[in-house]
């Protein structure tokens, strides 16, 4: 949600000029400061910063995205598998990238392209094999299991278009470094022959859509070893999310996940349905991630608009959620896991704001939501690890340091 101020904008981000009565009432009644979610300057990815808003230090426990992405899409992850996060793209004959999300390829039309590809036979003498599994649009998963496996393999995803993909390499000399990478490219090679000559991409050539004809793999990783919050603070936990990798991280956490019909990680979800959701999920829960991925998808996509319609989309869900809870015993907090510019169409390493509301805040002065108003807020600057921490007190969750 967070944003550096747009030129079209007359130089404000579009959560300044978005209309937000129920994000404004929540920076009127709380206490207010901006976060890096990181450190200064790091520009975080969706699943650093996730695991830094839940507590974690993500400097010493982050152990690729590949995993959690696999993890939240459902599959049973074992421990020495190796995960990547996948993208359905598009490429011209010569390997440049056109459309690293095959023009955000239709879910269904990504079912009927994984389940091909999941009948392909692996040829190695390492008897590995594999599972391969569609998300959320261009999003998916690849596991690959077996004996003497590394994640020391380098990414095939450029990171933009215009971009030749990445050869993949063994990042080591170890032999398990160098099996990987021959079972990827072989895999690589093998998705891209039958995607190239499948029907859905020929049906969408024909309706002058970008065919997803190869398959780009970054983030490889295993799950990571951290302890889950409800051991940790002693709550019961819920994660409401669409978005697989969010759904892993909260997995990985402890966080119970709730399916919510309509939640679709995609600027059609179902607000309202999320928000119920959530409604229910406090009344027997401590502690309840609510995740919206919309505001990132307008980003990426350089949709300015729409990125300010889906703010307004978010502050309704909000007001919702305000008038249907007891906020003389609850605390609500809101923020983002990274600025996203809808200018670069990149994550950023700004600073991101934050607002918690509740019955025993110190109150500060600031009366709108947004990037440079929170920033004069009472919490000041903090660091994303900070948060929990600090909701956890204000739940009576935490215990003394010290004597």
């Amino acid at each position: 949600m967070g944003d550096r101020p747009v030129k079209e904008l007359n130089f404000k981000t579009p959560l300044e000029v978005a209309h937000k009565p129920s994000l404004n009432q929540i920076a009127k009644t709380g206490v207010c400061g901006i976060m890096d979610v990181i450190s200064p300057g790091v520009i975080p990815g969706s699943d650093t910063a996730t695991l830094a808003l839940l507590g974690y230090d993500a400097l010493k426990v982050y152990s690729g995205r590949g995993a959690l992405e696999a993890v939240g899409s459902g599959i049973k992850v074992l421990s020495d598998d190796v995960c990547f996060r996948c993208n359905f793209a598009t490429v011209k004959e010569n390997l440049i990238v056109l459309d690293r999300r095959a023009g955000r390829i239709a879910n269904e039309d990504a079912s009927k392209l994984a389940e091909s590809l999941q009948k392909i036979k692996l040829e190695n003498s390492s008897n590995a094999e594999f599972l391969f599994k569609n998300t959320i649009q261009h999003r998916a998963a690849l596991v690959v299991r077996g004996p003497k496996l590394s994640t020391a393999v380098s990414d095939s995803d450029p990171g933009k278009a215009g971009e030749k993909i990445l050869e993949i390499k063994p990042l080591d000399e170890s032999l398990e470094s160098n099996l990987t990478t021959e079972i990827l490219r072989d895999l690589m090679e093998k998705f891209r022959e039958v995607l190239r000559q499948h029907p859905v991409n020929n049906e969408r050539v024909k309706h002058g859509l970008p065919p997803a004809n190869i398959i780009l793999c970054r983030g490889a990783g295993t799950i990571p070893k951290v302890k889950p919050l409800p051991k940790k603070y002693g709550i019961t936990a819920a994660c409401i999310a669409a978005a697989s990798l969010i759904r892993g991280v909260s997995k990985v956490a402890g966080i119970k996940l709730i399916d919510v019909e309509g939640a679709t990680g995609t600027p059609q979800t179902d607000f309202k349905a999320k928000a119920n959701a959530t409604i229910q999920a406090l009344k027997t829960n401590d502690f309840v991630l609510l995740h919206v991925k919309a505001t990132d998808v307008a980003s990426h996509d350089g949709n300015i608009k729409l990125k300010v319609e889906l703010i307004e989309k978010i502050d309704e869900m909000l007001g919702y959620v305000l008038n249907n809870i007891d906020l003389t015993s609850t605390y609500l907090a809101v923020t983002a896991d990274h600025t996203t510019s809808s200018t670069t169409r990149n994550h950023e390493g700004d600073p991101v704001p934050i607002a918690i509301t509740g019955p025993y805040v110190r109150r500060d002065d600031v009366e709108e939501y947004g990037e440079r108003a929170c920033a004069k807020g009472g919490l000041n600057r903090i660091k994303g690890m900070d948060l929990m921490p600090i909701l956890m007190n204000l739940i009576g969750k935490t215990k003394k340091f010290g004597a």
